[in-house]
């Protein structure tokens, strides 16, 4: 997964009522950022998955596993990768996400963020 946005690969303190704001509620937005999160995080592993699958080996004992420079270097790239939470937020935070709420009125049914409206 090519993290193309400037991302902090490290905890962020942020004002919790900027993050409420898009959805006017607190609660609600971490719902968002949960959701997309565990997104990033499924495709991140998926992603994983495929590449590691060419060191399987059909036999996979304790005394055969040896290491792999490229699979070490893999990992490795993945491990520096900014964590799925501090990707969601960035996106939040920029407007990149779409997100709407269930059974609601057509008038409210669907919920931008401060920067879609400006687009608009």
């Amino acid at each position: 997964m090519e993290t193309k946005k400037k991302v902090p690969t490290n905890t962020v303190t942020r004002d919790i009522k900027n993050l409420a704001e898009p959805t006017g509620n607190i609660y609600e937005s971490v719902v968002v950022l949960y959701k997309r999160a565990n997104q990033i995080a499924i495709a991140e592993k998926k992603e994983l998955s495929k590449k590691l699958e060419d060191f399987k080996t059909e036999r996979d004992t304790m005394d055969e596993v040896f290491e792999n420079k490229e699979q070490i270097e893999i990992s490795k790239y993945y491990e520096r990768q900014p964590k799925p939470d501090l990707v969601a937020i960035t996106e939040f935070e920029n407007g990149e996400l779409y997100f709407r709420r269930a059974k609601q009125d057509e008038a409210e049914f669907s919920v931008k963020s401060p920067r879609a409206k400006d687009e608009e």
